[in-house]
């Protein structure tokens, strides 16, 4: 069982104060206390100050720095400042050097530019890590300690590439077994030694072209990313025991196999930050997958921007009531935190002109320093009564990395393909609906769920199909979708006709798959109602093998033939898209068996409201998020409510303004 995140809602985020004399980290204090923070993460990026020299360490100043900091009551996490080593380590031990995909060496100044497989960069680290337990495990502030910072970093020098060849030489044994599972017969690339087998880089094009081995590449990254994380974590348990462990993840989270990377941490946690662009789903998307990471639990945000950021192509201010709504959706979710980058705003550096919550004027009349007194006032309100509480879905959505990554390694059907985002169109029909979701591992129990939503499951891993069947054949619904069945754990083509071992489940087999133009569309047309609706993507050619027909392409060649289709299978349904519909087609489509099963959305509200729920041993709470700038109505069930952001009681029928948001709690329910 994971360890708890937090005794009470954990808001504040990142520090550096070793930028600052001591009255302003005083001051700061105060300023603190005005928004209610409770916690800081810090030093993150401070090895150099920390070892100036090999083996000599300076703590002094850190110890001040925290004697301040406990002495107003915030909890600190302390991070083990790895994530970006001393100028005298990289010049010292120049294989802790990084080599990009063009076969350059990195040089030093980059944060998070170190090779994860570099012996010494892994011994100074968990030295680091060590003195860092051993001076602090007993400081009464410390509530977590944060290895590193982003992992992502992908190496290609000799060491990682002999790894690599022993990685390769432990999973398949024989070099004939890999050239089976690798199909190296196509293109002559057989392999007589391990010892000949090169990283997939951008010097060699034939990599380009070789998906199996991208494949295990990425495979081999996470694993040895993996024991790099291990490699400090486990020394810091080994010192501190009860003190949780974990590092933050990346908003940009496909490079790594997560539900792997946070198998061995404590909880997940996550950086968000959206686009501007963005819709409120996409970033509720990702929420949902943190939460899945471990099976349901409480996850933290880790990092998200108090207000514009400076690395995006243009970085838009937050607007009004924005930074609360963000934060209330993390918690919405499933999030026991509302961190951010930064407290301070930076003097100087590559992120000077990153928002904080304090910005460079140094002043307490901003706009966004009164936004963060208003959610501190209201988190602080709320205490712990929400923390560990979990969200009881009806509806999963299969999510794989591995999958992901062999989708995206194809060459063909199209240059289109983009898997998160595929994903998140499936799940935008049910955010619209406020009808809960999780994202499941393909390797999870569905017994849970009335719904289990398959989008592009390409990879059949093993036993996959069989839960499948299973979950249908015990009265669950499934509903499939093209790129469905195509390949195996090593990106080998299933022989027979597509969706190969889920052929019977569905009742169908698809000959070929058009893919079509971005400007290109075709259509569905429903049997029973006669409706339209447009397609685009995609668009497989299927033949029926018990199914129903559904639905029908109007155009092309293929005008007439199956689109969409339903299978009874034991006591369940399976339903096959075909093509990728338009959100219309799946606003009816799905809410319809939505309807069917009796999965309800969590409240009634006008469109451009979000509604989710967290229960635990004090209730169920509902968090209702108006996304739009317009005022909006929640219509409530039979009872008085109590509304905790705005201190007030709820009944009926009510309204949100833009921007706004509502934490209720059914006034009488007793604790259980």
């Amino acid at each position: 069982m994971e360890k708890q995140i937090a005794p009470v809602i954990y808001f504040g985020g990142d520090y550096n104060p070793d930028q600052w004399d001591e009255a302003t980290i005083r001051q700061d204090m105060e300023y603190f206390k005005r928004c209610h923070i409770n916690y800081v993460a810090l030093p993150v990026f401070s090895w150099a100050k920390l070892e100036p020299e090999e083996g000599v360490y300076q703590f002094e100043w850190l110890d001040k720095i925290l004697s301040i900091i406990w002495e107003n009551g915030i909890y600190v996490c302390l991070a083990t400042s790895t994530a970006a080593q001393p100028e005298w380590m990289s010049k010292k031990y120049p294989e802790i050097m990084p080599v990009d995909n063009n076969g350059l060496k990195r040089t030093h100044g980059m944060r998070n530019f170190y090779c994860v497989n570099s012996e010494k960069y892994r011994e100074r680290a968990a030295a680091m890590a060590e003195q860092m337990a051993l001076r602090y495990k007993d400081f009464p502030g410390l509530v977590a300690w944060h290895v590193a910072n982003e992992y992502s970093t992908f190496c290609h020098c000799e060491n990682c590439e002999k790894k690599f060849r022993l990685w390769l030489k432990k999973k398949y044994g024989t070099t004939e077994n890999l050239n089976e599972k690798w199909n190296t017969a196509f293109w002559g690339r057989t392999v007589y030694d391990f010892d000949t087998i090169m990283l997939p880089t951008d010097r060699n094009d034939d990599d380009k072209f070789f998906p199996a081995k991208q494949l295990d590449y990425q495979r081999f990254v996470t694993d040895t990313t993996e024991e790099c994380f291990l490699n400090e974590a486990n020394v810091l348990r080994r010192i501190t025991p009860d003190i949780p462990v974990f590092s933050n993840i990346s908003g940009f989270i496909k490079k790594l196999n997560q539900f792997q990377l946070t198998r061995n941490m404590d909880f997940a946690g996550w950086d968000n930050y959206p686009s501007p662009k963005d819709d409120s789903a996409f970033p509720a998307l990702k929420h949902d997958i943190m939460r899945g990471l471990k099976d349901g639990a409480s996850y933290m945000v880790a990092e998200q921007s108090p207000n514009q950021q400076n690395w995006q192509p243009y970085n838009k201010l937050k607007r009004p009531g924005e930074v609360r709504l963000l934060a209330y959706q993390g918690i919405a979710h499933g999030g026991d935190s509302a961190l951010y980058f930064q407290m301070r705003q930076s003097v100087g550096g590559q992120e000077k002109f990153h928002g904080a919550v304090i910005s460079h004027s140094g002043r307490t009349d901003t706009r966004i320093f009164r936004e963060f007194e208003q959610l501190g006032e209201e988190l602080d309100r709320l205490g712990g009564q929400i923390l560990d509480a979990r969200t009881k879905a009806e509806v999963g959505i299969l999510f794989d990395w591995d999958n992901w990554w062999a989708l995206e390694n194809c060459s063909g059907p199209t240059c289109d393909m983009d898997y998160l985002a595929q994903v998140a169109h499936y799940y935008r029909a049910f955010h619209r609906k406020n009808i809960p979701v999780d994202i499941v591992k393909f390797t999870a129990d569905l017994s849970q769920y009335k719904m289990i939503v398959a989008p592009l499951a390409y990879m059949m891993k093993e036993g996959l199909a069989n839960r499948l069947k299973a979950f249908a054949e015990q009265g669950g619904t499934v509903v499939g979708t093209y790129m469905t069945g195509l390949a195996d754990e090593n990106d080998r083509c299933v022989f027979g006709a597509y969706p190969g071992p889920l052929r019977e489940l569905f009742g169908i087999w698809v000959e070929e798959t058009d893919a079509l133009f971005p400007e290109e569309q075709n259509g569905i047309r429903m049997e029973d109602s006669g409706k339209s609706y447009v397609s685009g993507f995609l668009c497989d050619r299927i033949r029926t093998e018990g199914a129903k027909v559904l639905g029908r392409y109007e155009k092309d060649f293929y005008a007439g033939e199956p689109c969409v289709t339903e299978h009874a299978y034991g006591n369940g349904k399976a339903f096959y898209l075909g093509t990728q519909p338009d959100a219309a087609f799946l606003d009816d489509f799905l809410g319809g068996l939505c309807k069917e099963r009796q999965i309800l959305p969590v409240l009634d509200a006008d469109e451009g409201v979000e509604a989710t729920c967290r229960e635990n041993q004090n209730g169920k709470f509902y968090f209702v998020l108006n996304h739009d700038i317009a005022e909006k109505t929640v219509r409530l069930p039979e009872g008085i409510w109590e509304d905790l952001t705005h201190q007030c009681e709820r009944e009926g029928a009510f309204s949100l303004t833009g921007r706004d948001v509502a934490v209720l709690k059914k006034k009488g329910e007793s604790e259980r």
